[in-house]
């Protein structure tokens, strides 16, 4: 497992000049609902979102994984028993920092998790509070963001419009 965290203005560096990869974690219970968590912080901040993170240098997918699934859910989940679901590009016209005038552009490895996968009690780091929605309530909704509207509108992989 990689060792090394950046420091926030090393990190907002990175943001400013490159491409984040991210997993993020389309999660459903028994009845189809999804899993949505209010964003805590930038970028998307104040929006309904699937959980998911970045992956960090040297880290294999495999461990990337894990360590997502366990600080997003709190479980630890192995990535063999998600399905994979594509690759998506985000564009936000903001960052972490709130800096002016650096976007974040995150390629996003979507996977989804078979039902039965979350405890009852969700971490709360990067969330204010977890909903579970029905597809069409989600996709119906102002406050979902439209990256993650994206992962069941139908459309095709490209989620940058």
């Amino acid at each position: 497992m990689p060792s090394l965290w950046l420091s926030p203005e090393e990190f907002l560096w990175i943001v400013a000049r490159t491409p984040l990869v991210a997993i993020d974690l389309i999660v459903r219970d028994d009845t189809g609902r999804v899993l949505l968590g209010m964003r805590r912080n930038p970028p998307a901040q104040g929006t309904w979102y699937v959980p998911g993170g970045r992956i960090l240098k040297d880290e294999p997918l495999d461990e990337a994984f894990r360590r997502i699934t366990r600080a997003e859910l709190g479980v630890e989940v192995e990535r063999s028993r998600a399905v994979f679901r594509g690759v998506y590009e985000h564009f936000h016209p903001d960052n972490f920092a709130g800096q002016p005038g650096i976007t974040t552009h995150y390629v996003v490895l979507a996977y989804e998790l078979p039902p039965g996968m979350v405890p009852e009690r969700l971490p709360s780091e990067q969330h204010t509070a977890y909903r579970w929605w029905t597809v069409p309530e989600l996709l119906a909704h102002p406050q979902v963001h439209p990256y993650t509207k994206a992962y069941f509108s139908g459309d095709d992989h490209d989620s940058s419009s």
